[in-house]
């Protein structure tokens, strides 16, 4: 698959998908000059579909969430109620502060893998609860543990998301793929070519590089099969070996493992840095400044135009059109009403990367 055609896809599906990605340290809302840009309105998308009517929980809740609090509560209201009210909670705690976006969606998959457990593998159960929030990560989860339980994984790979077969199904199918296969990329590739359709099989194929790149930080069983020592060689590992149809899917994700190992949440300077580092990667440079870019936006919705800053470092006008694409793709996923990729452009000071990401938006050239 050509990198540009992925990039269109990753933007219709994300998460859909991942497009998540674990956080290693816990984050506070930023305060230093450079983080000065206002955090975006809440949104006011859609309610996610679902069975479920849960309201969030109105209990008092602290100034700045760690991951390890809002897990914590969210897990507690789970099961003192169900998967709906801690999921409707994350949604709102999101929503209000835009920084625990950098850490929802490892959240989201545990609940998911919990759920799994409290309704004894009752798949359909599971999913009857509005599971659209944070690039639908409880899903993946669900669908995680129920590969981790399967006495025949290989054929409820195609069952699980059947009949309608949904991208953030499949994708999360690609997720528990990795679960399945011990991390053995050529056998998770094989397993996701099950799926009849290519664009499936490229939709499975995300959720196998995201768990490479980002396996979630709490799932010890993950963390023991991720290959560290082939990834601390080589950060592109595996992309170059890929076939062209999975290539990339893999340099997409490939920036989450580089920013996580150069402790981006200490170290902002390394989102400029992982720009130049995409230069090495060949016929994949473009998915990875898209990557770069999508990843910058989901760990810094706080700060949006700090955001744009990065993307302006580029190399050269390419790479931060490449970027300040993957900008627009986080941040129109995460925040999904009308008039979101407006809002984000008119907040972006630096008159070129405002340039690009209205025409990645489709928005006139200028501002109204």
């Amino acid at each position: 698959m050509q990198p540009r055609l992925f990039a269109i896809i990753t933007a219709v599906l994300l998460g859909a998908l991942g497009l998540g990605a674990v956080a290693v340290t816990d984050w506070a809302p930023a305060s230093s000059p450079a983080a000065s840009s206002a955090a975006p309105p809440a949104a006011g998308g859609a309610q996610p579909s679902g069975s479920g009517s849960a309201q969030p929980s109105s209990t008092a809740d602290p100034a700045v969430w760690t991951r390890s609090t809002l897990r914590n509560k969210l897990m507690a209201e789970m099961e003192k109620a169900d998967p709906g009210v801690a999921l409707a909670d994350l949604d709102k705690t999101t929503k209000e502060k835009p920084y625990t976006v950098r850490f929802c969606h490892p959240i989201a998959h545990e609940l998911g893998h919990a759920a799994v457990q409290r309704y004894k593998q009752d798949f359909q159960k599971v999913i009857s609860f509005p599971h659209e929030t944070c690039a639908a990560g409880y899903l993946h989860g669900a669908v995680e543990e129920m590969l981790a339980n399967s006495k025949d994984p290989q054929g409820d790979i195609l069952k699980l998301c059947a009949p309608a077969n949904k991208g953030p199904c499949i994708h999360g199918v690609g997720h528990g793929i990795m679960f399945v296969t011990k991390q053995d990329i050529p056998q998770a590739r094989e397993l996701c070519k099950k799926f009849p359709t290519q664009h499936q099989q490229v939709t499975c194929s995300e959720g196998v590089f995201m768990q490479l790149f980002a396996p979630d930080e709490e799932d010890e069983k993950a963390k023991a099969n991720l290959p560290a020592d082939k990834l601390a060689a080589d950060p592109f590992y595996p992309c170059s070996e890929q076939p062209s149809l999975f290539q990339s899917a893999c340099y997409f994700y490939a920036p989450t493992f580089y920013l996580s190992s150069h402790d981006y949440a200490n170290h902002p300077e390394v989102f400029a840095e992982a720009l130049k580092w995409c230069q090495g990667a060949g016929g994949g440079r473009t998915d990875c400044a898209h990557g770069v870019g999508s990843r910058t936006m989901k760990y810094n919705l706080d700060r949006v135009d700090w955001a744009g800053q990065q993307c302006a470092t580029g190399k050269d006008a390419t790479q931060r059109k490449d970027c300040t694409a993957g900008l627009v793709s986080y941040y129109t996923v995460n925040y999904t009403e009308s008039g979101a990729a407006a809002r984000l452009c008119s907040q972006l000071t630096n008159k070129e990367i405002q340039g690009y990401c209205r025409n990645s938006a489709g928005l006139p050239s200028t501002l109204d």
